[in-house]
């Protein structure tokens, strides 16, 4: 009897493709391509190459130069014969128009993806409730109805009626196109559908926002993957789903807790990127008015992330863009245990970088700005993390006596313990 082994299915391998500009230089463009790497394996694939290229702005046709394009076609046929290390996608670290992805699909003759069809990839992989799908399948037609015509390439316009022979354009139109309305009234049929959905489900979440009582509402915000869901499972001894990958938390997850005498409502939102798609932040409307209504914001951040500053500034942009800058805000530097600096030898000359600054210093320097307005800890090793309940009991105390003036809370300070 003939005996049938089951092999293991292979990990997709991925090639990334970048641009060095004027407005991006060499170092930025290495750190996006960081990004979209953890990006690719958050989605289950293996990056084995990097492609970059010097250029003033993108190719309007294939993003990259000609030569560049072909270094690529030769890397991925050099590979091709080798089921172990067959490349199944290149993935571009900026959005493609359909006809940059069109004549991109046309050379490499592989599948193309951009740095935002990637992102909705995890958002869909990500999404568990009603709510999340709808607001992804939302913003991925969105994403895809400008780009339909890629789809159809192999239906050209054929002749028909008068005007159809040599150098006529006059005539019935080809069923490509016919597709391609058909398609196009489909999309745009679902996308009605699904915001009307949305619109019952703001409503609904608008009723519940609304039935929570005079309590203080705090939504935790940051980066993505910079341990907002572990903090919130440690404050309001919840369980919810935390891991070392960018998007792990799509919905929005509201939580009571008590500090001392205190009750206050706290919330877990989704991350924030840097390129996030402009249609998933329109799509995750109702999802980010739990940041909108927020009394007080506390914006967590990776201090252990090289580029934990250029993250913040992410982050109070998109904040701002979505119409929640300017609010209470502090600042919770997260992964103190993780830190680590390059501590320069007494020879060495060259002037220090903040790469060089021991903790210490940078917590000096940032409680120095930021006054009572920061913190440091570890939500993984549970440092400071009394210290950072004792904060939040002051901040919400003071913001419910402001919005509930007349309310008969009984507090007790932690002063007089």
């Amino acid at each position: 009897m003939k005996e049938f082994v089951i092999s293991e299915a292979r990990t997709e391998k991925a090639v990334l493709v970048g641009l060095i500009t004027k407005e991006q230089d060499e170092r930025k463009t290495n750190e996006y391509l960081d990004e979209l790497a953890f990006l690719a394996e958050t989605a289950g694939a293996e990056v084995v190459k990097r492609f970059t290229q010097k250029i003033d702005q993108a190719n309007t046709v294939t993003y990259v130069g000609k030569g560049k394009l072909l270094e690529i076609k030769e890397y991925i046929k050099a590979h091709e014969d080798n089921p172990d290390e067959e490349v199944g996608m290149v993935i571009f670290d900026d959005e493609l128009s359909a006809k940059q992805i069109r004549n991109i699909e046309g050379e490499l003759k592989i599948k193309i993806l951009d740095r935002t069809s990637l992102i909705l990839d995890i958002f869909a992989m990500r999404a568990q409730t009603a709510n999340a799908k709808t607001q992804v399948e939302l913003a991925q037609n969105k994403y895809m109805l400008p780009r339909l015509q890629r789809l159809w390439t192999h239906l050209e316009r054929q002749g028909g009626g008068s005007g159809s022979g040599k150098g006529g354009s006059v005539g019935l139109r080809g069923p490509g196109e016919t597709q391609l309305e058909m398609d196009r009234r489909i999309i745009l049929n679902r996308m009605s559908l699904l915001k009307q959905r949305l619109a019952e489900i703001d409503k609904q979440k608008a009723t519940q926002r609304k039935n929570r009582g005079r309590l203080i509402r705090v939504a935790l915000v940051g980066y993505t993957n910079v341990g907002k869901s572990t903090l919130m499972n440690l404050l309001a001894k919840s369980e919810v789903f935390a891991e070392n990958k960018l998007f792990a938390t799509l919905d929005t997850t509201v939580r009571k807790v008590i500090v001392e005498n205190l009750p206050f409502l706290l919330s877990d939102t989704v991350g924030f990127i840097r390129k996030l798609p402009t249609d998933l932040v329109d799509s995750f409307k109702s999802t980010l008015d739990e940041v909108r209504e927020a009394d007080l914001l506390v914006h967590v951040v990776d201090i252990s992330h090289p580029q934990f500053e250029e993250q913040i500034q992410v982050v109070e942009k998109t904040l701002a863009e979505i119409g929640a800058g300017g609010k209470p805000s502090m600042i919770v530097f997260n992964k103190i245990d993780a830190y680590t600096y390059i501590k320069k030898d007494d020879d060495d000359l060259s002037p220090r970088t903040k790469a060089n600054w021991t903790l210490d210093e940078l917590m000096r320097t940032w409680m120095a700005k930021m006054a009572d307005n920061c913190i440091f800890i570890s939500a993984k090793d549970k440092t400071n993390l009394e210290a950072l309940r004792k904060m939040l009991y002051v901040k919400v105390r003071e913001l419910h006596v402001q919005k509930y003036p007349y309310n008969d809370f009984l507090y007790q300070n932690y002063e007089n313990e």
